[in-house]
């Protein structure tokens, strides 16, 4: 196991101010954002002071009823060797749907999902990571996500669902304290509760981060101050096993260096705080008995899901994403109230992905760019990532009549085209002939 310590989610927005911080014992990196031949300065440089880099996957989808991706395992593979990783990391979450597997249309979520804690989704989950563990030249370990929907017909706790995915397969736990949280606001579950059904042996590190409550619900932001409640899984959390790292995510709305600092000394307090616990009732008691049971690690049942189960879970994850992305009915037992914020969520990270790989788009579409594309999202599925998505949705704009003549329409136009070719795509999806199309677009 990997002793790793204090550390912080690396991002350029805050790369100087990281490589200046005091007590950085290493960091990590979404995995998706890293070339391995063109790796950012700062990170070499940080590798170069002998700080750990772990690269963090986002995309990967091992919860997907669809086995994993060959060409992103070896994507993650690459990183990984590049950074000189001890280890890496994904999560627990689908992020695609649909294809041939379910004879639907394929659909991306372009966030991460819950999985149904039921057997048929523990089965695909085993083999999928067992697939990846091949794959990969570093132990892997896997996050527990956020989620602000409940499957029904669930047949686990997320403690049961976690125990027995890392004693099937061996593989390492990321447990964000954060997304406990957020659990237990949005779903009711008992973080200590969950905690004490961990095989605490398998935890690879821990993730913190803030969020914030709106009418009820917990947004998992990683843009807002750590609260309090968070702190307190932690302590718990650190009452219970000495983790081998504990790491500060921060994606968007970046404090000053020193707000970041005092964050990261609220951890080494909460962790402290635990470890005196820990050390009171080791010394009057025995272990904790979740820690007792034993090391997780390929227990003799089966990791090979049958077609059966991928295919039962595949329609099941086509039919909730649809609902979430493309305005289908509601799949019976889910909560139609949380699953328009979770759609309207959806909507706006896609928002804000968009806006930051394509900068251009809020600036020639000013205060309306927001508004526009979230309107868009609701009734247009993502097809080809987050690059196509902005291709698409200002394809949408220049051919609906959202736009009137002017300079608006006019550099959106000259944005297009820089980035399509000369000549528009085939607009049958849009429900326009070709010459019309052609003719909107060279308006």
């Amino acid at each position: 196991m990997t002793l790793l310590g204090t550390g912080i989610g690396w991002r350029p927005e805050i790369a100087d101010a990281v490589e200046r911080m005091p007590g950085i014992d290493w960091v990590e990196a979404v995995a998706e954002n890293l070339c391995p031949g063109h790796l950012p300065e700062s990170l070499l440089r940080l590798r170069e002071r002998g700080v750990t880099v772990v690269p963090h996957g986002v995309s990967l989808g091992l919860g997907d009823a669809d086995r994993p991706d060959t060409e992103r395992l070896t994507a993650l593979a690459e990183r990984a060797e590049a950074l000189g990783a001890p280890l890496v990391t994904e999560h627990i979450a689908f992020v695609r749907a649909g294809g041939p597997l379910t004879a639907t249309p394929r659909l991306e979520a372009g966030h991460l999902l819950p999985v149904p804690r039921t057997r048929d989704a523990l089965d695909v989950l085993c083999e999928n990571v067992r697939i990846a563990q091949e794959s990969l030249p570093v132990p892997l370990a896997v996050e527990n996500i956020a989620a602000l929907i409940a499957w029904p017909g669930e047949e686990m706790t997320e403690g049961q669902f976690l125990y027995e995915l890392a004693d099937r397969t061996g593989v390492r736990l990321l447990i964000d304290v954060a997304n406990l949280h957020t659990n237990h606001v949005n779903r009711g579950e008992d973080p200590a509760k969950a905690l004490a059904e961990l095989p605490l042996e398998a935890i690879a590190y821990v993730h913190v981060a803030g969020g914030f409550e709106r009418d009820g619900v917990w947004h998992d932001s990683h843009a807002h101050p750590v609260p309090r409640p968070v702190l307190e899984i932690l302590t718990d959390l650190t009452s219970r096993v000495a983790p081998p790292g504990v790491l500060l995510e921060r994606d968007e709305n970046f404090p000053e260096p020193a707000e970041l600092e005092r964050e990261l000394a609220a951890i080494r307090e909460a962790v402290e705080a635990g470890a005196r616990q820990r050390g009171a009732q080791d010394q009057g008691a025995s272990a904790p008995e979740a820690a007792a049971t034993g090391t997780a690690g390929e227990s003799e049942r089966p990791v090979v899901a049958g077609d059966a189960a991928r295919q039962r879970l595949g329609v099941t994850q086509a039919a909730l994403l649809s609902a979430l992305v493309a305005g289908t009915p509601v799949p019976e037992g889910f909560d139609r109230v949380r699953l328009g914020v979770q759609a309207r969520a959806l909507a706006a990270k896609r928002a804000d992905v968009v806006a930051k790989l394509a900068p251009e788009l809020p600036l020639i579409l000013g205060t309306g760019y927001r508004a526009a594309f979230v309107a868009y999202a609701q009734g247009h599925p993502m097809r080809g990532g987050y690059r196509q998505d902005a291709l698409d949705f200002a394809e949408r704009l220049l051919l609906g009549g959202q736009l009137a003549e002017g300079r608006t329409r006019r550099e959106l136009r000259r944005w297009w085209l820089d980035r399509s070719g000369p000549a528009p795509r085939p607009l049958s999806r849009l429900g326009r002939v070709g010459q019309v199309g052609r003719s909107l677009i060279g308006r």
